[in-house]
């Protein structure tokens, strides 16, 4: 392929955020709003210890 060579998607997108510029804008904030979260440590060390263990068959009774 041609190094200056762009597919339509990249054509559209670029043409796109051209026409509309905030839509990076946007984006950065959604995903700042869904992952871009501080984790604690010792919140998440809590959550594995107090994990119950999954049987191997969960549908078989032991009676």
């Amino acid at each position: 392929m041609a190094k200056n060579y762009e597919s339509e998607i990249t054509q559209f997108l670029n043409q796109f955020k051209k026409q509309n510029p905030e839509t990076e804008a946007g984006q950065r904030e959604g995903r700042g709003r869904l992952w871009d979260k501080h984790i604690d440590p010792e919140l998440q060390e809590g959550y594995r210890t107090a994990a119950v263990p999954q049987p191997p068959y969960v549908y078989y009774q032991n009676d």
